[in-house]
């Protein structure tokens, strides 16, 4: 596996060795020893799955406090723009995002630390999306800025008009009111 840093600290790309016959083949998409090796440790305690069409826009979301999650990301099948923003307070690059692309055919993963929001866009016609969480999902502790937020400035490669989200995500709040939070 390679591990490749990012412009954010903490937010890590992973890539597996892609096997020469694609007809049969079997990647390694987890190895504690190696993942440890090369900056994160986090102990995995749940698996979620998820699928799309094209369109969607899911997130921005996370989790606050001693609820937060560091998630491990990939596609099993289709292609997303996936997302993660920096809101840890007092972090040099608050407010600041990576966007990588995702898909099947280059089974890339993404490493999010916790105290990031983290949301992606289909680019494809359907995706299925599976993620690993160093913590419990929470609902008491989930926080949502909107995924169109001027401040951030995402372009999730969709237009305007065949973006899809859930009236949750519409009605999200902005990230000015993250910043007003932490400095309560």
């Amino acid at each position: 596996m390679n591990f490749i840093k990012t412009e954010i600290d903490g937010v890590i790309i992973v890539e597996p060795e892609i096997p020469k016959d694609p007809h049969n083949y079997t990647i390694e998409s987890y190895n504690k020893v190696e993942f440890t090796k090369n900056g994160i440790p986090n102990r995995f305690v749940q698996d979620n799955q998820s699928f799309s069409t094209y369109g969607v826009v899911r997130g921005l979301h996370c989790q606050l406090g001693d609820k937060a999650q560091a998630k491990l990301v990939r596609v099993l099948q289709g292609k997303v723009l996936d997302v993660a923003v920096d809101v840890r307070p007092n972090s040099p690059t608050f407010g600041k995002h990576v966007a990588v692309e995702l898909s099947a055919e280059n089974r890339r993963q993404l490493f999010i630390p916790r105290d990031f929001l983290h949301g992606f866009s289909v680019l494809s016609t359907t995706a299925m999306f599976a993620y690993k969480c160093d913590n419990f999902y929470c609902k008491e502790a989930e926080f949502g800025i909107r995924y169109d937020d001027p401040e951030i400035g995402i372009d999730w490669r969709v237009p305007p008009e065949k973006i899809i989200t859930s009236p949750k995500d519409r009605l999200a709040n902005r990230l000015q009111d993250l910043k007003a939070r932490t400095r309560e």
